[in-house]
Order: C-alpha cells, then sequence, then structure tokens
C-alpha cells in the first residue's frame, strides 16, 4: 500500500466493525457498515463521534467523507433501541445523543461531504444534513418518516430541514413522512449535485480534493462564519494575518496557482 495512503478500521467488540476509516492523502473517509441498513445504532454513533474527536488532531486532514456502505447511506436510527425506550427521560437521552453527534459534524473544522449512494432515511437523513455538503448518486432517495412510527425527527431534523429547503416544503415532508428522489431533493436545494451511482465516490473524491488544495485555515473559518456572522470580521482579521493570505494574493497577481501550507 503507498505510504500515502493510510487505512485503518475501527471495529466494536464482537468483530462488527460499524464503521472503517480510510485516509488517503488529505481525506478521511468514514463509511458506515452497520447491516443491513447501516442504522445508526448506539455504538456506531458513538463510534463516529470517536472517529471524529481523533480526525480533529489530525493537521493533515482537509476534508472528511461519509458513505454507507454497499446500497444504502443510513436507514436512521435503530429501530430495536428506539422501540426499548419506555419513558421521556430515555427518550430525551437517547436524542441528545444523536444531536451530539450532529453538532460535531457540523461544527468540524475540516468540511465534512456526504456521498449518499442509496436510501437516506430519519436519522440517516438528519445525518446528512449535518454534513457541509451533500453529493448524492443517482439512485439515492431521502425521507423524514418519523411521523410514520409515532415520533418526531430528534437529530436536528426539525431545524435543519427547514434551514435548507425551506419551512414550507420541510413541515409537508416531515407530517407526511413522504420520500422523494434524488432529483427533488436536488431541486429542493437537499443535495448539491447529483452524479452518476458507479461514479459517485471518484466524483466526490475529486470534489473534496478541490477543497482540500485550499487554505485550511481559510476554509475552518469560513465555515466558523457561515455560521455565526458576528464572528465573520473577527475571523477575517485573523486569516489576514496568516502565510496562506500572503501566498494567495501573491499567488494571484504573479497568475499561478497558489501552494498553501495551512499556516
Amino acid at each position: 500500500m503507498s505510504s500515502h495512503v493510510e487505512f485503518a478500521i475501527l471495529t466494536c467488540m464482537k468483530d462488527n466493525k460499524l464503521l472503517g476509516m480510510q485516509i488517503e492523502n488529505n481525506l478521511a473517509i468514514l463509511t458506515l457498515d452497520n447491516p443491513p441498513v447501516n442504522a445508526l445504532s448506539k455504538g456506531l454513533i458513538a463510534k463516529l463521534k470517536a472517529a471524529f474527536m481523533d480526525l480533529s488532531k489530525k493537521e493533515n486532514i482537509k476534508a472528511v467523507i461519509i458513505t454507507g456502505a454497499d446500497r444504502t447511506f443510513c436507514a436512521g436510527a435503530d429501530v430495536k433501541e428506539l422501540a426499548a425506550i419506555k419513558i421521556s427521560g430515555e427518550g430525551e437521552a437517547f436524542a441528545k445523543n444523536g444531536q451530539g453527534l450532529m453538532d460535531i459534524i457540523e461544527g468540524s473544522a475540516s468540511p465534512v461531504i456526504a456521498a449518499i449512494n442509496g436510501a437516506c432515511v430519519g436519522g440517516g437523513n438528519e445525518l446528512a444534513m449535518a454534513c457541509h455538503i451533500r453529493i448524492a448518486s443517482e439512485n439515492a432517495w431521502f425521507s423524514q418518516p418519523e411521523i410514520n412510527l409515532g415520533i418526531i425527527p430528534g437529530f436536528g431534523g426539525t431545524q435543519r430541514l427547514p434551514k435548507l429547503i425551506g419551512r414550507a416544503k420541510a413541515v409537508e415532508l416531515i407530517l407526511t413522512g413522504d420520500k422523494i428522489s434524488a432529483k427533488d431533493a436536488l431541486a429542493l436545494g437537499l443535495v448539491n449535485k447529483i452524479v452518476n451511482s458507479e461514479k459517485l465516490m471518484e466524483e466526490v473524491k475529486t470534489f473534496a480534493n478541490i477543497i482540500a488544495s485550499k487554505g485550511r485555515m481559510a476554509a475552518t473559518a469560513c465555515l466558523k462564519a457561515i455560521h455565526n456572522i458576528e464572528e465573520e470580521n473577527k475571523l477575517f482579521g485573523r486569516v489576514c494575518e496568516t502565510e496562506d493570505k500572503i501566498e494567495g494574493i501573491k499567488a494571484f497577481l504573479e497568475k499561478r496557482r497558489a501552494v498553501f501550507k495551512g499556516k
């Protein structure tokens, strides 16, 4: 294996790996692997949290890709775990645990891209929405179907879906539980792009490498500013002191490609 490619698999006690992690140069690829539908079990949520904590310590990581094993991105929370909830406090703790993961992803210093390779349902859709960019295969489909189980979205879906597609359509999808195609998701603004199913990861890696070629400090500042306009002027000031800013402007004036070093 090339010295530029690091491969690691996170495993749980019974050899059910739940989550694969592959690092290729400046990209980290996380693969949900919880058969048969990559459900967001407590175990998988814990592994995702641990993975992001680990990646946050790697200064060379400039973008993270999340995808699903086989033909499913993620079919939501583990229904067996949902069925075991009997009292309000347990339900609140369950939701808080999932919300914590989504907040970690949304707050990641490295841009996170969802490579949606199939069904993206319930908690899976909430996971995708927490990512900064969503690229879907042409056969992907989306749904927020909790209403059909007598519950509501609990991992941030009631907040993020309206922000992405507008309040009216979000209310419709949440209250009906209807599913939509990748084409519909693109039209609504739920996903950024649709690509051929066979070329999904190739396209996503190409896109991620474009982001990785930019200044890491500037990319991180952009993500923070997008979520907090009050911080924009401070963040702008900070990046003006970086070597990357000097290099970026110098390269522009010299009509060449900038070589950023993340400093």
